[in-house]
């Protein structure tokens, strides 16, 4: 490699790691022609998953392919290498880096950008590894349809009550964004499917909420957090406020109010962690295990390391003393400021701070439902969803995906949404592996 061209290695290809990679390729084109600098991400996936758009997803209203982009069609002048980074030595400036296949290697660079984000925050209840599943990837949305819609098939196809009654009984831990939207989504889908099944009603279906605080989606405020309390247990879903799990070994569910269930399908949503790579090196933390930035995005004393997303603690300059919360509205806006520092320190201009006041949420809460707290404007019902879907759509990176978005939303117009299960594709060698073993 030519001794001056200057290395930037992206840890990271979620919301920051493509907007930052995408902001660098334009503005540093002129440097990227002429072999100044080179540009590499680093990222077990080869796309960005768009997660608003996951309940949607998990519920049929959107094709799993729309909800992610890929990293090298949108990033042509970045290098894009698919494993993990298991340690950073900033003071050697290198990474170890671990492949998808192969053996680990050590990689160098010039200037870092840790934007690895986060990883489901959980806790040390009895089963919860063995018999739930997160709701932060493609993977886990797609996996949990096909499961609620196999659940169907499974109660529909015995007479036996305790099979049926674990079969329909779901189960979703913790009131944010994630674990309201997913449960809301997936039971207005259930609501169209058991339509389909001669023995089973929507009153045999049971959806649970647990909560560990005393509101859910504190994101839209008190005053639409209680009316979406409102409407979802008007459709039938109960919700357990100052609830824990505190067991859920082999589906038997034990909350901390005493009640004890089975349940074959368990969400856990109750919150995020900082991705395990920002304790893995030198890089200083804050007392929430991410790593310290300023405002600048910078990584607190070092140089030529930034940070942003869920992996940083950036201070709110718009809330003194508060941290920016850790969701895309503000991973986005961090990732142009942080772009625009990186070119600034290549070029030896001054940086800048990053500064955003928090607009608000919107959430979907299934067809024509939703709820919205926008800049103090309070809506709920169909206007809130209208604007949810709006307002993502405009997010979305990419004409490609827009269309593709809106054409699937079209069609959901028209015909009604599948509701098949395709839970072979999870396990798609176990067929051939039966004949291959009985000859």
């Amino acid at each position: 490699m030519d001794h001056k061209t200057k290395h930037i290695l992206i840890v990271g290809g979620g919301y920051v790691g493509l907007y930052t990679g995408l902001r660098l390729q334009h503005r540093l084109r002129r440097e990227l022609r002429s072999g100044e600098v080179r540009i590499t991400i680093i990222d077990p996936q080869s796309y960005m998953t768009y997660q608003p758009f996951l309940p949607e997803a998990a519920a049929g209203n959107l094709s799993p392919r729309h909800v992610v982009t890929p990293l090298r069609r949108m990033l042509p002048k970045v290098r894009i290498l698919n494993g993990r980074v298991t340690k950073v030595h900033h003071a050697e400036k290198t990474v170890t880096f671990q492949p998808a296949a192969g053996p680990s290697e050590e990689l160098s660079y010039d200037i870092i950008v840790m934007a690895a984000g986060s990883v489901s925050r959980t806790l040390p209840i009895p089963g919860l590894a063995d018999a739930a599943i997160g709701f932060k990837t493609v993977g886990e949305a797609i996996a949990l349809r096909n499961r609620v819609l196999a659940l169907f098939d499974r109660a529909d196809s015995t007479d036996d009550e305790q099979v049926r009654r674990r079969a329909l009984t779901f189960v979703v831990v913790g009131g944010g964004f994630a674990g309201v939207e997913a449960l809301a989504e997936l039971e207005d889908m259930g609501r169209d499917a058991v339509r389909y099944y001669e023995s089973l009603s929507e009153d045999g279906l049971r959806w649970v909420l647990v909560e560990a605080s005393d509101r859910i989606l504190p994101e839209v405020g008190p005053e639409m957090g209680a009316w979406t309390l409102e409407q979802l247990r008007a459709r039938g879903i109960e919700v357990k406020m100052r609830t824990l799990l505190k067991s859920c070994e082999g589906g038997r569910v034990v909350l901390s109010d005493g009640e004890t269930f089975e349940s074959a399908t368990i969400v856990w949503t109750a919150g995020v962690k900082p991705s395990p790579v920002a304790h893995a090196g030198d890089l200083p933390l804050d007392e929430r295990g991410r790593i310290k930035t300023s405002p600048r995005l910078t990584v607190v004393g070092t140089r030529d390391a930034f940070a942003a997303g869920d992996v940083a603690g950036v201070p709110d300059l718009t809330n003194p003393g508060q941290y920016c919360a850790p969701n895309a509205q503000h991973a986005v806006r961090q990732a142009k400021v942080l772009a625009d520092n990186i070119v600034s320190t290549v070029r030896g201009r001054p940086l800048r701070d990053y500064r955003h006041r928090y607009a608000g949420s919107v959430a979907g809460l299934g067809l024509h439902k939703g709820v919205a707290n926008v800049y103090g404007i309070k809506l709920h019902g169909l206007p809130a969803w209208f604007m949810h879907r709006t307002y993502h759509l405009s997010r979305v990176p990419t004409l490609n995906r827009k269309v593709r978005v809106v054409a699937d939303w079209t069609l959901a117009l028209f015909f009604k949404r599948e509701t098949v299960s395709l839970g072979e594709i999870e396990s798609p060698r176990e067929e051939f592996r039966a004949a291959a073993t009985t000859g």
